[in-house]
């Protein structure tokens, strides 16, 4: 199983439509993502820098930002890319981080 940490970045004013729409997710995309493998997902919100940092666990080589051709991922960015820094494809912007340290 592989750990996975990438960063996001909500708009200013956007913390309660962000776990809003998080509280409502669809359905059909929270059974693609454990299909894809991701057996646990987090997203914890800096207040102070509006910086959202995700944490996954995976099974396989890939997490949920390699979905992007699904068309279930695509409609959840389009829906999402008014509350958050988002790419011309309306992907999140998303930095990967690197684990630096681990403890079980």
């Amino acid at each position: 199983m592989e750990r996975l940490a990438f960063k996001m970045y909500l708009n200013e004013g956007q913390k309660e439509e962000y776990k809003k729409r998080h509280a409502e997710i669809w359905p059909e995309l929270k059974q693609l993502l454990k299909e894809a493998g991701i057996s646990e997902y987090s997203i914890f919100l800096d207040d102070e820098t509006n910086t959202l940092f995700a944490f996954q666990k995976v099974i396989g080589d890939s997490g949920s930002q390699d979905l992007e051709q699904t068309e279930i991922v695509q409609k959840w960015w389009a829906y999402m890319k008014d509350i958050m820094k988002s790419n011309p494809d309306n992907s999140p912007v998303s930095i990967p981080l690197e684990e630096v340290f681990f403890m079980e």
